[in-house]
């Protein structure tokens, strides 16, 4: 599996090359049609091209894995760049690849921890029972005894990064064009290839990911209902990440069907006042909401495995959030226009936002229990594209990308597990809980 990403870098080359000319192209030949078609049409077959280069994407990552994989996992995040439907093809760009074999592993263990693993555990697990884009993780036994997981991280990604961002930002300049053509979105390649960039060199680097998990540990010490994994620092590098183990059912299984329909509600609940609660809280949010970065106990509690996706907020961007919150609940529509401004959205007439507000945070206004199934996201998704289209254009922070990946993630776990509760109210909760910001 590493060998297909450290060698033949001219053949990485020669693949991106020919998916960014595909690109293109398809869109090259979408305008030149464009004065031969009806509006219907044209919006018909530019929805149709925008699939099937979201499907040349899929097919590149699966392809090149490694650093594109993961680059491409963080373009579906974009919701300025491309349609819902789109981005719904683009979204089963999956984490999961191949595991590198034991001998490419022990590899890494000694180079990055100063000898063979035999010498630092007491046991090692030669197969990984996880593995993703980037890197795997091992179960293994520290001398003491204590169950640990091992997060080594593939050789060779790294040397992949800045070929395979030069082509991604190709990209991202295509689909920048066509986004503020069609559609009407302010959108900056440069920002958002450098967010990208930014995003790519923070998950490869262990170090970062293990000061995450620190700094949520200390946040969410006082829920005892949470477990957090702690680092073992004598064990960890830039390459290598050694953390405690923790033991649970994987949140897949609580969504089956014939699980206790409390716990589900209970586990529903614990996700939406956590997601707030760091934002609003903290100013920090986990942003990766894949089933396999969860754990549920019988307990239960709620354990949170991966924090290599955490998005700090600034404290003026946090304080927007919070006046947009309690805006929305007082709906008052100045104080949501001038949150909107404040946090980036719009620099002038903010009346568009504030209905695009209301529409995607109908389930937080109705004081009444409120099934998450009855919301439909593409129907949302629409009824926003048009306001935008129709009023004027308006963008898409980057934090707000971030937090509208985390707010799906929950969007379908509540759907999943089909918690009817007064959102309303619990939101209320968790915002007259922060305290004011100076």
């Amino acid at each position: 599996m590493t060998d297909d990403i450290t060698s033949g870098r001219a053949r990485r080359m020669f693949s991106v090359g020919k998916l960014t000319t595909a690109v293109g192209g398809s869109y090259l030949w979408q305008a030149l049609k464009r004065p031969f078609q009806s509006e219907s049409r044209h919006e018909t077959t530019l929805l149709e091209t925008h699939i099937r280069n979201a499907e040349r994407l899929v097919a590149g990552s699966t392809e090149l894995r490694g650093a594109f994989m993961k680059l491409s996992q963080l373009l579906s995040m974009r919701r300025d760049l491309l349609p819902a439907e789109a981005l719904e093809v683009l979204s089963v760009v999956q984490s999961s690849a191949p595991p590198m074999p034991w001998e490419r592993v022990r590899e890494v263990l000694t180079a990055e921890l100063g000898g063979p693993p035999d010498t630092k555990f007491r046991r090692f697990e030669p197969e990984a029972f996880a593995a993703a884009s980037l890197g795997q993780v091992h179960r293994a036994e520290l001398p003491s005894g204590e169950r640990v997981a091992v997060k080594v991280q593939y050789p060779g990604v790294a040397a992949t990064v800045q070929q395979d961002l030069r082509n991604v930002k190709a990209l991202v300049r295509i689909f920048a064009g066509i986004a503020r053509d069609a559609m009407r979105q302010d959108v900056n390649p440069e920002e958002v290839a450098a967010e990208l960039e930014a995003r790519l060199h923070e998950e490869l680097d262990y170090r970062l990911e293990a000061r995450n998990l620190i700094r949520f540990r200390a946040l969410l010490a006082d829920d005892r209902e949470i477990m957090i994994p702690r680092v073992v620092p004598e064990l960890s590098t830039g390459r290598v990440l050694t953390m405690g183990f923790l033991d649970g059912y994987p949140i897949q299984e609580v969504m089956a069907p014939g699980v206790d329909q409390e716990l589900k509600d209970w586990v529903g609940v614990k996700l939406f006042r956590l997601l707030w609660r760091q934002l609003f809280e903290f100013g920090v949010l986990h942003t990766d909401p894949h089933p396999g970065n969860y754990l549920v106990t019988h307990h239960p509690r709620l354990g949170i495995l991966d924090f290599g996706a955490v998005r700090e907020f600034e404290p003026a961007i946090r304080a927007g959030y919070l006046q947009l919150a309690r805006g929305l609940l007082a709906a008052d529509d100045a104080a949501i226009g001038a949150a909107c401004v404040a946090l980036g959205f719009v620099k002038d007439d903010p009346a568009p936002l504030v209905a695009i507000m209301r529409i995607v945070c109908e389930p937080l206004l109705v004081d009444a229990p409120f099934d998450p199934r009855t919301y439909d996201l593409m129907a949302r998704g629409t009824q926003v594209t048009q306001v935008a289209v129709h009023n004027r254009l308006y963008r898409s922070p980057v934090h707000h990308v971030f937090l509208l990946r985390a707010l799906l993630g929950l969007d379908a776990y509540l759907k999943a597990f089909g918690t009817v509760r007064n959102w309303h109210r619990i939101f209320r909760e968790v915002v007259d809980a922060v305290p004011a910001m100076s």
